[in-house]
């Protein structure tokens, strides 16, 4: 078995243990929802219940689980590795697999803002921070961006700010790639533009910054 399915293989029992501890009552919010899944990636690290290969893997996911508490979102986390180790993401259209790539990463606690046209470039645009992990957009930009079937039809510009490595792996584990743009009038932008789908031979795990 390879990392990539060994690393979906944790998130896939992990949240299966989580779908029959709610259907048995035992998890009825949040709360207990952080704990139970904090409490199971314990038990498995301890009992090594899962290749040592996704070692980093499940103590990633339990330091989060334990400092941030319910902000953590593990289950957000999980079915983010779930999905992009499984392949499952490739069969979606661009769009999705770009929307799904965002929201991670905010669950992930990234900046994601949407600029305007003013905002984005001019004496009034938005100073970005190169120590925050922060993704802008440009509006008009991305609503031209695609077709009506979610296809990319036209070159999307992002910047990016931060933990850009780890953003960018994000990215392509979503089927994108995000390259960076040489002689930009602008500070920090990338081009995005979407793949043929996941990689395959790359070991899928959570981002970290």
């Amino acid at each position: 078995m390879t990392l990539t399915k060994k690393s979906g293989h944790l998130a896939w029992c992990a949240l299966v243990a989580l779908a029959l501890a709610r259907q048995n009552g035992d998890v009825r919010s949040p709360a207990q929802e952080n704990l139970f899944l904090t409490r199971w990636l314990a038990t498995a690290l301890k009992q090594r219940r899962f290749s040592r290969d996704v070692a980093p893997d499940i103590g990633w996911l339990l330091k989060q689980g334990r400092q941030q508490g319910i902000s953590a979102n593990l289950t957000s986390k999980l079915s983010y590795l779930w999905r992009s180790c499984s392949g499952e993401l490739s069969e979606q259209n661009d769009l999705f697999r770009l929307t799904y790539a965002l929201e991670t990463a905010k669950d992930m606690h990234w900046q994601y803002r949407l600029l305007s046209d003013r905002e984005w470039t001019g004496r009034y645009a938005v100073v970005l921070s190169a120590g925050v992990n922060g993704i802008y957009l440009s509006q008009t930009n991305l609503d031209a961006a695609f077709d009506d079937d979610g296809r990319q039809i036209n070159l999307l510009t992002a910047r990016l700010t931060g933990n850009v490595a780890g953003v960018m792996k994000l990215f392509n584990r979503c089927g994108w790639q995000a390259e960076p743009e040489s002689g930009a009038s602008l500070p920090h932008q990338y081009s995005l533009m979407a793949g043929d789908g996941l990689p395959s031979a790359e070991p899928c795990h959570p981002l970290t910054t």
